[in-house]
């Protein structure tokens, strides 16, 4: 069974472990690949961020993190990324976390979720966030440098909460 907390200081090196060969393929994410890990913690665990961990069988297997899409008169639409352990793909803790994470920026004061940017190439993202309610409202040519396929497409994704 999955569970999902608030990541804590000793989470940093598990959410590491998850994050780093993702974002070293280059294919989902836009932080750069060679990334280094402080930079990236800051970016995921820093001043503003909601982080969580998803736990299965004392280990961290997800994370997500989310924050105000936009400061002041935009700050009531939450942003959020997750991140799935590669081993543990395909099991239903992405989806857990999104279903998780939309009941919890309804109690953090979030109105609304919008992705700025989902990779064209990355189906079971587009599918999850269809599945839990997100609509493409817009397309971005060429906003993504993907690693192996060149410039590809970004979705604008966003649903109500």
């Amino acid at each position: 069974m999955v569970t999902i907390r608030r990541a804590t200081d000793e989470d940093r090196d598990p959410i590491w472990k998850i994050i780093e060969p993702v974002i070293r393929k280059g294919d989902t994410y836009a932080f750069p690949p060679d990334i280094a890990k402080e930079e990236m913690h800051a970016i995921w665990t820093g001043p503003g961020k909601f982080t969580y961990v998803a736990i299965l069988n004392d280990a961290v297997v997800g994370t997500f993190m989310m924050r105000d899409n936009q400061p002041g008169q935009g700050s009531h639409v939450a942003n959020a990324g997750y991140i799935v352990a590669v081993e543990y793909a395909g099991l239903g803790i992405g989806r857990k976390m999104g279903q998780f994470s939309l009941k919890e920026a309804r109690k953090l004061g979030y109105r609304a979720m919008q992705f700025n940017l989902v990779v064209s190439t990355n189906q079971a993202a587009i599918h999850l966030w269809n599945k839990l309610g997100f609509e493409i409202i817009g397309e971005v040519p060429e906003a993504f440098h993907h690693k192996g396929k060149g410039y590809v497409s970004a979705y604008i994704m966003h649903r109500l909460l």
